[in-house]
């Protein structure tokens, strides 16, 4: 019954055992879909291979902020390209960190994001949209363009994220969730409606509690769903199931 919705096992952390892991692990663990998300241009083809390798892997394509610097020219056209593909269902991950400034300036992140975001809606597609220490520019972004999508691993406040569902997009959890200092998480889960909030891992990283400090992987949405079906007074099946419809209805799979 599990379904994520953003994840990464193009990562390198994966290479010792992507293979297993993917093909019976998971499964075995009721992992019935999951959504790549290619994070550099480099990314992209990998993310293309899981897709044809794996029927319950879907993909999405994009430049994330951090390697929005120095990419090669008709680096849109490509991602156009890609995009094309039947298993992609979204440009992702693409958005702003002001976190990792050093890596790549704040114009630049701003210029690749907008192109991006301006793309999914020529191919109405949604967005997986990254967003660290940059809520200002970011909403400013979906507030001019109001694309369809989901804004992952959400880190701000309760009156952000009711800003988030009024745009129309989606809300990711993922294990943060669980941490002790997760305050602000828990009080967005509390408040959002639950036909808003997608599961997610973002693996390798962020596993949940108990798993915390671990590499990540799928089957750990469990603990999350757990955490959620507590803080909302739901079951976990109700949480799982209502996941899956929301992410099989925003990416149209």
């Amino acid at each position: 019954m599990i379904f994520d919705s953003h994840a990464h096992y193009d990562d390198e952390q994966f290479d010792i055992d992507r293979t297993e892991l993917l093909g019976s692990v998971l499964p075995s663990k009721g992992v019935e879909g999951i959504i790549d998300m290619s994070s550099s241009y480099e990314s992209i083809e990998k993310v293309m291979k899981l897709t044809e390798d794996y029927p319950n892997i879907y993909g999405a394509v994009g430049i994330h902020p951090e390697n929005a610097k120095n990419l090669p020219e008709g680096w849109l056209e490509y991602v156009e390209n890609c995009a094309s593909n039947k298993k992609i269902i979204a440009i992702g991950e693409i958005g702003l960190d002001y976190y990792w400034e050093d890596a790549c300036p704040r114009d630049i992140q701003k210029d690749v994001f907008i192109a991006q975001v301006e793309l999914a809606n020529r191919l109405n597609l949604p967005i997986s949209v990254h967003d660290r220490d940059a809520h200002g520019d970011t909403f400013d972004i979906l507030r001019k363009y109001r694309p369809r999508g989901v804004v992952h691993c959400f880190s701000g406040s309760v009156e952000l994220a009711r800003e988030i569902v009024k745009l129309g997009m989606y809300i990711g959890v993922g294990g943060v969730v669980t941490f002790k200092n997760a305050r602000h998480s828990v009080d967005v889960v509390r408040d959002i409606p639950l036909d808003r909030l997608l599961l997610e891992t973002d693996c390798p990283y962020l596993s949940p509690v108990p798993m915390r400090g671990k590499r990540n992987d799928s089957s750990n949405i469990a603990y999350t769903a757990t955490k959620v079906a507590e803080i909302k007074g739901i079951s976990i099946t109700e949480v799982l199931e209502s996941s899956r419809e929301n992410i099989r209805t925003l990416f149209g799979i």
